[in-house]
C-alpha cells in the first residue's frame, strides 16, 4: 500500500467514525446524556489517539494510566479496570508494529521473560483462586510481551524518550514537594510510595540528567531538582527508598571515578548536620531521633535493625514450607486458611494481601522452588547485563550512554524489591516501568570493545581498538 493510498484509507476511516457517532447519538441520545459513558468514550478516543501516534504518546499515556489508578487523586477508582485495556491494546498494535518494522531480534532475556509467564499460569493451576491467579499471570505476559516489542519502538527516538523521562522526574519532584510540604496532600497513597519514586526513579536519573546536561543552567537545575528528590525521599522515611537511590548514585559515581563529588557530597551532609547542632541544639536532637527510630528502627528498636521485616519474612517462609514446589499461586498470597490476591499498589491490607517483606520471597511463595527457576534466571540474566554496563562505563567514562541511567534505575529497582512487595505485581505504575527499562536495556548495551593482540620483545600485549563503542 503506497503513502496515497494509506492517506485516502485514514481520511475514510475517519469520516466512517464521525458518521457513526452521529447515527449513534440519533437513535441513542440518552448515552450522550451519562457522563460516565461520556468519559469512557473520551478515554477511548484518547487511546485511539494515542495508537495512531504510537511510538510519540503510547507509553506516556500507559504510565498516566497506571499512575492514576494507583495514586491518590480523583476518579483513580475507575482507571483500576481502564488501566489493562491500556495495555492490552497497547500490547496488541506494539507486536503489530514490531512485526511490520522488521524488530524480530531476540535475546535470552526475551525468551526467559516467558518462561517466566508459564511457570506464573503452571502455579495458577493449583492456586485456591485459579481464576484470579491466571489473571494475574495473564496480566504479566501483557506486560512481557509490550516490552519485548511496542516498548522498544521507543528507541526510535532515543533522545525524546530520555529527554522527555528527565523532565517528567523533574517536574514530579516541585510537584511532590508542593503537595506533601505545603499543601500536606498525600498524593502518592503512602510513603512508601512517595520514597520508591523519588529514590529509585527521579534522583537516580536526575543526578545521571545532571552530569550530562551540556549548559550549566540545566546543569543546576536538574541538581536542585536531584536535592528535592532526595530530600523527599528523606521525608518518606523509608529505608529501602533511601538504600537504593545511595547504591544506585554511587555505583554511576564510582564508576565515573568521580571520587571527589562523591568526598564533597559527604563533606556537605556532614556541615549541614554540624551547624545544625550548633545553631539549634534541640533540632539536632529532634532530627538525630527521627533518624534513630524512623529510618534505622522503623519503631521496632528492641527488635533489632531489620525487625520490621521479621514477621512478614517468618510468615512467607512458613508458606513456602507448607507449599514448597508451585507456591500458593501468583499473585495470590496465603495466611491461615484463608487466600488474597496481591493489592497491586504499594498498600497492604487483611482484604488484599498481606506483607512479604521482599520481592524476592513475595514470588518464591507464589510459584515455589520450581516455579522460581525461571524467574532466577531472568533476574541473573538482568544482573549480568547491569555488570556489563557498569564495567563498560568504568572503562570508558562514557556517561551519556543511554544504557547507564537504565542501569541506575534497575539497580536501584533491584536494591529496593529486596524490602518492598512490587516487582512481580503488574498492577503497581513502578512495576511497569521498572520492566519497560529492563527490556529497552537489552536494545541499549554498550558493544564490548574490539581487541587487538600483539607481540613486542616476546611479551603478548592486548588492547582496546575501540573502546567507546555506541548501542547496538
Amino acid at each position: 500500500m503506497d503513502s496515497s493510498t494509506r492517506k485516502v484509507a485514514r481520511l475514510a476511516l475517519a469520516i466512517f467514525s464521525v458518521l457513526a457517532l452521529i447515527v449513534f447519538a440519533r437513535f441513542r441520545p440518552g448515552y450522550f446524556l451519562d457522563q460516565r459513558f461520556l468519559g469512557e468514550l473520551i478515554v477511548l478516543q484518547i487511546l485511539a489517539l494515542c495508537l495512531w501516534f504510537y511510538d510519540r504518546l503510547f507509553f506516556p499515556f500507559l504510565m498516566i494510566a497506571f499512575l492514576w489508578a494507583g495514586m491518590d487523586v480523583p476518579m483513580s477508582d475507575s482507571w483500576t479496570s481502564a488501566r489493562w485495556l491500556v495495555l492490552a491494546a497497547g500490547t496488541f498494535v506494539g507486536f503489530v508494529r514490531a512485526m511490520r518494522t522488521g524488530l524480530r531480534q531476540y535475546s535470552p532475556f526475551h525468551l526467559v521473560a516467558f518462561f517466566c509467564v508459564a511457570s506464573a499460569v503452571v502455579s495458577a493451576t493449583v492456586s485456591e483462586l485459579p481464576a484470579f491467579s491466571l489473571m494475574k499471570a495473564f496480566s504479566l505476559l501483557l506486560l512481557f510481551l509490550y516490552g519485548a516489542s511496542g516498548a522498544r519502538l521507543l528507541l526510535r527516538a532515543p533522545d525524546r524518550f530520555f529527554r522527555g523521562l528527565l523532565l517528567v522526574c523533574e517536574v514530579g519532584a516541585y510537584l511532590s514537594a508542593i503537595a506533601y510540604l505545603v499543601l500536606h496532600l498525600e498524593v502518592w497513597g503512602n510513603t512508601n510510595s512517595l520514597g520508591a519514586v523519588q529514590g529509585m526513579v527521579a534522583a537516580p536519573l536526575l543526578l545521571w540528567g545532571a552530569l550530562v546536561a551540556p549548559e550549566r543552567r540545566l546543569r543546576v537545575r536538574r541538581a536542585v531538582a536531584c536535592l528535592v528528590a532526595l530530600y523527599l525521599v528523606y521525608f518518606s522515611v523509608t529505608r529501602a527508598a533511601l538504600l537504593a537511590s545511595a547504591v544506585a548514585m554511587l555505583t554511576l559515581l564510582i564508576g565515573l571515578r568521580r571520587h571527589k563529588l562523591i568526598l564533597k557530597s559527604v563533606v556537605g551532609v556532614v556541615c549541614v548536620v554540624a551547624i545544625t547542632a550548633i545553631v539549634s541544639p534541640s533540632r539536632f536532637e529532634d532530627l538525630k531521633s527521627s533518624i534513630t527510630n524512623g529510618v534505622i528502627y522503623k519503631g521496632h528498636r528492641e527488635q533489632g535493625l531489620l525487625g520490621s521485616r521479621l514477621t512478614p519474612w517468618q510468615q512467607t517462609v512458613e508458606v513456602i514450607q507448607d507449599k514448597p514446589y508451585f507456591g500458593s499461586g501468583f499473585g495470590t498470597s496465603v495466611s491461615g486458611e484463608k487466600s488474597f490476591g496481591e493489592a497491586g499498589r504499594f498498600s497492604s491490607s487483611s482484604l488484599t494481601n498481606r506483607e512479604h517483606g521482599s520481592s524476592y520471597l513475595e514470588i518464591v511463595e507464589w510459584v515455589g522452588l520450581l516455579g522460581i527457576v525461571p524467574f532466577a534466571f531472568l533476574i541473573a540474566i538482568l544482573l549480568h547485563s547491569i555488570a556489563r554496563v557498569y564495567l563498560w562505563l568504568r572503562r570508558t567514562g562514557n556517561t551519556a550512554h543511554y544504557s547507564v541511567p537504565l542501569m541506575m534505575v534497575l539497580i536501584a529497582g533491584l536494591v529496593h524489591a529486596a524490602f518492598e512487595d512490587w516487582m512481580f505485581a503488574v498492577g503497581y505504575y513502578l512495576t511497569v516501568l521498572f520492566w519497560t527499562l529492563a527490556f529497552l536495556l537489552m536494545d541499549l548495551m554498550p558493544e564490548p570493545a574490539a581487541y587487538r593482540t600483539t607481540v613486542l620483545h616476546g611479551m603478548r600485549f592486548r588492547y582496546a581498538t575501540n573502546p567507546t563503542a555506541g548501542p547496538r
